[in-house]
């Protein structure tokens, strides 16, 4: 059986790429990867906070691989980074490494890039599913999902802290990927079928930052 480390970004996608990847008999994922930005403590782009994604991965029974990147971070800085995480793989005896893209050609063909010659194998499950097909799936299957993160040049910045649910499909622009696959929106899941059980969170403030409007999303307090 192949072991595989999943690309995690806390959001819908990765999650349903385990929930796939799950129900393949000839691989196994075996850890959860995980870039964060070091200054804010938070996942780039998605902004959620790293004792969240720490949560996920015990919902999901897997370790998880926590990356520190420099902010800013040159490209010359998070490809280093990467080539240690390939050296840790290989010397895991990992042999995949899992992403949830779905369509953008020039993304997958970077990460395809990156680990040509390393040994490691690039694994796309989610590759050209219809989207519109694939969110609807996933919320019938009980992903539930905050939208953390949204480009207000693609869609509503009103888009920002909802649930990404039914309603929320059905209220999208026509020009928007129902999975934000060009960057309209990023997301955290709280709850998916890999995990053990849900995340209790609850929703903070919502600002605007360097041409983004951002839905801060935190553990509820224990009772």
């Amino acid at each position: 059986m192949k072991k595989v480390l999943l690309s995690w970004s806390s959001g819908k996608d990765s999650a349903w790429t385990l929930h796939v990847l799950r129900q393949r008999a000839d691989v196994e994922v075996v850890a959860l990867l995980t870039t964060f930005n070091a200054d804010a403590d938070r996942v780039a782009m998605h902004a959620v906070r790293r004792g969240l994604v720490r949560a996920q991965a015990e919902q999901a029974a897997l370790p998880l691989w926590e990356v520190d990147l420099p902010w800013p971070c040159s490209n010359d800085d998070y490809e280093s980074r990467m080539r240690a995480v390939c050296e840790r793989a290989l010397a895991s005896d990992i042999a995949a490494v899992a992403f949830g893209d779905l369509f953008l050609a020039d993304v997958r063909a970077y990460r395809e890039t990156q680990l040509a010659g390393t040994g490691l194998e690039p694994l796309f499950p989610l590759w050209n599913t219809p989207t519109a097909e694939l969110a609807r799936e996933m919320i019938a299957a009980g992903v539930k999902a905050r939208i953390s993160c949204v480009d207000p040049s693609q869609i509503d910045r009103s888009f920002a802290g909802r649930e990404f649910d039914a309603a929320l499909l059905a209220e999208l622009p026509a020009t928007a990927d129902p999975c934000g696959e060009k960057g309209e929106f990023h997301t955290f899941v709280y709850d998916a079928p890999v995990f053990t059980r849900g995340i209790d969170v609850r929703s903070g403030v919502i600002v605007e930052r360097d041409g983004f409007v951002f839905a801060d999303v935190f553990s509820a307090p224990a009772i």
